[in-house]
């Protein structure tokens, strides 16, 4: 199974570099990534050089503004209150609705994989705009885990092989009777969140403990998930669960 591993890690890193270009635009490059916003459009972050020596790395105010311009408004507080979640966790700043990251130029790989998962999961907050969401997918999730009486601890970070940081919604310590569980809620389960989480969990398996489990908790309250979404998480032994089915791994996740 290592070397299974290792294989799709060096087939990842192979995909990112072949469909990552880069060009100059007066004093910044612009590049042009291989992940997808919810417009199946290829996510570009601009790099400045500082006169501190540091590096500017921001999307130039695409994103937040794109959401604006698509009806959403970051007007209640548990928006408010994601949005600067998001931010914190990938340790990101807002400045006048631009997304940046100053960084070194020795931690320039992980300012940018923290940027661009920062801009995925704003990007991802279009789907609250919709009248017939009432509340955020996580919350349901966070309410459902309490109610089940699962010991957790929520906004989990990890840094994996590669000594870039992934988050996990959830980490459920290890136990008598099962390993040590790690949860990501994904509001809409997609091609480009498969590959987040997937690449997410083999980069940070070798350094967790050797029986650690993986768990994506798919939303299908609105759309059904599609099968390539949960056969894909299988493949890269990560356990799918659709919001529908959650009573399925109850009693795994409380014991």
């Amino acid at each position: 199974m290592k070397e299974d591993l290792h294989k799709l890690m060096d087939l990842y890193w192979q995909w990112v570099r072949n469909n990552t270009e880069l060009r100059l635009v007066d004093d910044r490059a612009e590049i042009t990534t291989p992940f997808l916003d919810r417009h199946n459009d290829c996510l570009q972050i601009y790099v400045k050089p500082l006169e501190s020596g540091e590096l500017l790395l921001t999307d130039d105010g695409y994103t937040v503004e794109d959401l604006e311009m698509s009806g959403f408004k970051f007007d209640s507080p548990t928006r408010a209150t994601l949005f600067s979640s998001i931010l914190n966790g990938f340790g990101v700043q807002s400045v006048e609705k631009t997304l940046e990251i100053k960084t070194s130029k020795e931690n320039f790989g992980i300012s940018k994989h923290n940027l661009i998962q920062a801009i995925l999961a704003i990007d991802d907050m279009f789907y609250l705009a919709s009248p017939s969401v009432p509340n955020i997918f996580i919350e349901d999730v966070t309410n459902w885990l309490d109610h089940s009486h699962v010991r957790y601890s929520s906004g989990f970070k990890l840094t994996g092989k590669s000594g870039l940081d992934h988050r996990f919604d959830f980490v459920i310590p290890k136990s008598e009777s099962h390993p040590e569980r790690l949860l990501r809620s994904i509001n809409k389960p997609d091609k480009s969140s498969v590959e987040r989480l997937a690449f997410s969990w083999i980069d940070t398996q070798e350094i967790r403990t050797v029986d650690a489990q993986a768990f994506a908790i798919l939303n299908d309250k609105e759309v059904s998930v599609p099968t390539n979404v949960t056969d894909a998480l299988s493949k890269y032994e990560v356990k799918p669960i659709k919001w529908s089915d959650r009573k399925e791994i109850q009693a795994v996740l409380a014991t």
